[in-house]
Formats: structure tokens, sequence, C-alpha cells
């Protein structure tokens, strides 16, 4: 999960970027087909999701150190 959304964050905070110099992860060229509004909805949203599971990801091994390993 925490490598998931460290993904989703870097293709999102990427998209970001690269769109500001004309460009796009080609992955991700699909984007803007429904205009620039919803490009930056997906783009939040991409940056978000993955922000949100890292951070649980984050907790979640922290809390399977915790408490031995076994999670």
């Amino acid at each position: 999960m925490k490598t998931l959304g460290l993904w989703l964050f870097i293709f999102g905070a990427g998209s970001f970027l690269l769109n500001v110099f004309g460009m796009e992860f080609r992955l991700l060229s699909w984007i803007d087909n429904w205009g620039p509004t919803v490009g930056i909805a997906i783009r939040v949203g991409l940056v978000v999701v993955g922000a949100v599971l890292w951070l649980l990801g984050n907790k979640q091994e922290k809390a399977a150190a915790a408490s031995g390993g076994d999670a």
C-alpha cells in the first residue's frame, strides 16, 4: 500500500509539473481529454490518494514493527 501510494503521488505531482511545460507522462496522456478542469481534478486526486495510501502504509508498517512484525 505504501509503495502504490508513493507511485500515485509521484505521477500526480510529476503530471502537474510536466503540464506546466506543455508535456505529460505517456501513461497519463488521457487526463486532459475531458478538459483542463477535470485534468487538474484527476491530478489532485492522484496526489491526495497517493499521500493517504502512503501515510496509512507507513502507519501500518510502524504498528507492525511495534507489535512484533506479524501484522
